[in-house]
């Protein structure tokens, strides 16, 4: 990974932070996007203790917001004619129903329209490098929900869990559409089940009850460590046996099947064309 620029959402800590870790290790330029300049900070002075690796840089972001992410987007275009890789990692999930500055729900707005927006921004320079690589962090939890097309801010009926597990389906939905209608075969784009990982995800938006379920969840079921949840990313953003691998629904470093409305050419469609006109985006690749 000498030589390579690396691009990871929400590196400051959990999954984000192994795999930020993880590609420094093996000496690429990682550009760490976080929401907070506290601890990013401490997560690149940490990752740079450990790696022996200086060649890093913090961008903050709140992923909540498109005109922050269009900013840092070309921020890092600007400086990287060429990126050579891509994790959209940063997720959250939160328990009251809330909105963003442009009224969109902020589960399905920072854990899959970020996604769109953000790679959307880098494209021009991921389609640059000879091997490019986008890899989205979704969940199994997209196996047991739908798209609720007519009710995406889950009006009716919300809950933070279920507005999550919309928004990993999203992220798979997403992943497939793109490998679809992507014009450059040299770059993929994959989707990573991490599995269930020792982070705080689960206590920093919700109310006291869904964080005693987490903490609960997390210590007494089998959970993985950050670095351990983080492996298929790595695998995925790294290894040569990942090479040309694009489209697919990935854990524990090999793919299997996403649901079958993941799958569902008219509904990836659908999908693709509402979060284009919610992210504003006229034409994806350019």
């Amino acid at each position: 990974m000498k030589g390579k620029i690396c691009v990871v959402t929400g590196a400051n800590s959990g999954i984000g932070f192994a795999t930020a870790k993880a590609l420094a290790g093996q000496g690429a330029r990682v550009l760490l996007l976080c929401r907070s300049q506290e601890k990013g900070q401490r997560a690149l002075k940490e990752i740079r203790s450990q790696t022996g690796n200086d060649q890093l840089e913090l961008h903050l972001v709140d992923l909540a917001s498109q005109s922050r992410i269009r900013e840092v987007g070309a921020a890092i275009r600007e400086s990287y004619p060429v990126v050579d890789v891509l994790v959209n990692n940063a997720g959250t999930w939160i328990s009251e129903r809330t909105f963003t500055d442009k009224g969109i729900e902020k589960v399905f707005a920072v854990n899959h329209l970020a996604y769109v927006l953000l790679t959307h921004m880098l494209y021009p320079s991921l389609q640059q490098a000879p091997d490019a690589r986008i890899v989205n962090l979704a969940s199994d939890n997209h196996y047991n929900t739908k798209m609720h097309f007519e009710d995406l801010y889950l009006s009716k009926n919300y809950h933070g869990l279920r507005s999550y597990a919309q928004s990993k389906l999203g992220n798979v939905m997403f992943t497939i559409e793109l490998d679809r209608r992507k014009p450059h075969e040299h770059i993929s784009v994959n989707a990573v089940q991490p599995g269930l990982v020792h982070t705080d995800i689960g206590l920093k938006d919700t109310n006291w009850l869904h964080a005693l379920a987490w903490k609960v969840r997390r210590t007494f079921w089998k959970s993985k460590s950050p670095d351990e949840g983080a492996a298929t990313s790595i695998f995925l953003a790294s290894s040569p046996e990942a090479q040309g691998q694009s489209g697919q629904y990935w854990d524990n470093c090999r793919s299997k099947p996403p649901a079958e409305n993941a799958q569902d050419v008219e509904q990836t469609a659908r999908l693709w064309e509402i979060s284009l006109e919610l992210c504003e985006i006229d034409n994806f690749f350019e």
